[in-house]
């Protein structure tokens, strides 16, 4: 789970920088940070995927083997 805490806290800083940025420049996002941030968060919500999974092979292994 640390990736998965990595990749939540690059995408939040990189939200509030963007954020503070608006403030003073009101140019918009551009579309590489668009990007980086639909990257960042599939990244994240495969790697949730993967986790979600694991525990569920988990539970049935316990439960057949039980």
């Amino acid at each position: 789970m640390e990736v998965w805490t990595m990749a939540k806290a690059v995408v939040t800083s990189r939200y509030y920088l963007l954020r503070e940025r608006m403030k003073t420049d009101d140019r918009g996002i551009t579309t590489t940070e668009v990007a980086l941030i639909t990257g960042a968060l599939l990244a994240a919500a495969g790697l949730l995927v993967v986790a979600i999974k694991a525990k569920l092979a988990e539970k049935i292994g316990i439960i057949n083997s039980g």
